[in-house]
């Protein structure tokens, strides 16, 4: 499939050979196209006299290029300022994002480790644009940072239903950048996202070190920040600890609030627990509410995900809820701090989310320049980072052990030569790597 860009191109060109470059220039200098499918051909263009010119002078000319070069029998629509807005707002209105009732400021459980960020949120959603634009919150994994965005979504809707709220994970902000340039469709990229009146980020640090994503986002927080929308963007670091992060996006994200979210204490922990029984219709008596709260101490979904699968066995196994009982079948779901290590198809995921490569062309035999830095860091972290061998290592990418041990070294002399950027590279994605654990 030809990018609209390309095939806008080739138009052009087709038309000047019949028209002179003079004429279409005059004609089609400030025409973009909007879109390009297999019925029509939409341009753009802000001059209603050449709109006029072109839908009675130059359809023709622009349809028969079409058919000629590319067999395509799409039509010529030629929008203006009000045929966009009304695009636009169709558009918004059949994309308008839903986010879980759930997840409210209501039912999100306070205490000491997450009133402030929790405090920030609700200020946000009374007044969107007003106070702590951009608004950051980091913390690690499964402590609530999701939770907060959907409730501030939830809360803005609540007052504005017509509000148009986008959101995005870093990674796939990313894959979105990529598909539009490969598709020619980085205005309606564009549009998407730089039409937000509530624009949330979960995630923000994986765009870090990808130098067209930074790109694209510095531009589009600018306008949104300039028009006085709201931004609301999550990390599992504070943008200093995001080392390979771009300074002038860096500064930024420092321009509003960060807002801190940390493990919850006992009695939050407790209080999670209950709150979440009773949502699921569930009483546990205290000494299994306690016996949760001591086990896991440092992740809110897995508290979360504990009380599911209690309620679970009771449904299906007729289990009863005493102590013994529940102990018998959640057990093996805690784990003890600092014993989990990260398994091989985790490290991957990192390293191609990081490098933006697809796991199977890191685990073929591609050797362009970017795989093959890529692949390298892979070896070189499941060598620091699991207990495998060099053979084992290698099974993972098709490769013997001393292909490995060849990356492995290649990456630490790297280091040692004070490569600040490979440097900075392997500690973002160790601490990505860390925190899904």
């Amino acid at each position: 499939m030809y990018s609209s860009a390309y095939v806008w191109a080739k138009v052009l060109s087709y038309m000047e050979e019949r028209l002179t470059s003079t004429t279409v220039s005059a004609w089609f200098d400030d025409a973009e196209v909007v879109e390009l499918n297999e019925e029509n051909l939409i341009l753009y263009s802000p001059s209603d006299f050449r709109r006029e010119i072109i839908r009675r002078r130059c359809t023709d000319y622009v349809q028969d290029a079409l058919k000629e070069i590319f067999n395509s029998d799409a039509k010529l629509l030629v929008f203006g300022d009000e045929e966009m807005a009304a695009r636009k707002s169709k558009v918004n209105s059949h994309t308008s994002m839903d986010f879980n009732p759930q997840f409210t400021f209501d039912n999100f459980v306070v205490g000491p480790s997450n009133r402030f960020a929790h405090s920030a949120a609700i200020a946000v959603s009374k007044t969107p644009g007003q106070v702590y634009n951009p608004l950051f919150i980091y913390g690690p994994p499964g402590l609530g940072k999701t939770h907060l965005l959907y409730a501030i979504a939830n809360g803005i809707r609540k007052e504005n239903p017509s509000a148009n709220i986008v959101y995005i994970k870093g990674d796939q902000f990313t894959n979105e950048l990529i598909d539009a340039i490969k598709s020619g469709k980085n205005i309606e990229f564009r549009s998407k996202y730089r039409e937000a009146d509530l624009f949330l980020v979960d995630d923000i640090q994986f765009i870090a070190g990808k130098e067209s994503t930074q790109e694209e986002f510095f531009h589009t927080f600018n306008k949104l920040y300039e028009e006085h929308k709201q931004i609301v963007l999550t990390s599992d670091r504070k943008p200093d600890d995001m080392l390979t992060l771009e300074e002038r996006l860096r500064s930024r994200f420092l321009w509003g609030l960060i807002a801190d979210i940390n493990p919850p204490d006992y009695e939050t922990r407790m209080a999670i627990i209950k709150n979440k029984a009773n949502q699921l219709g569930l009483h546990l008596d205290d000494d299994v509410c306690n016996y949760i709260a001591v086990n896991i101490t440092n992740n809110v979904r897995q508290i979360e995900g504990t009380v599911k699968k209690i309620l679970a066995c009771r449904d299906l196994n007729n289990m009863s809820l005493d102590l013994n009982s529940v102990s018998r079948v959640i057990g093996d779901m805690f784990k003890n701090e600092g014993s989990a290590l990260p398994t091989p198809p985790l490290i991957i995921s990192q390293v191609c989310k990081f490098y933006n490569v697809d796991e199977s062309v890191l685990r073929g035999t591609q050797k362009n320049k970017g795989t093959a830095e890529a692949r390298q860091v892979a070896m070189y972290l499941m060598r620091k980072l699991t207990n495998l061998s060099l053979p084992d290592i290698g099974k993972e990418f098709g490769r013997d052990h001393t292909t490995v041990l060849y990356a492995v070294r290649k990456v630490e002399a790297t280091l040692k030569k004070g490569s600040s950027t490979t440097e900075n590279n392997i500690r973002d994605i160790t601490a990505n790597i860390n925190s899904s654990l």
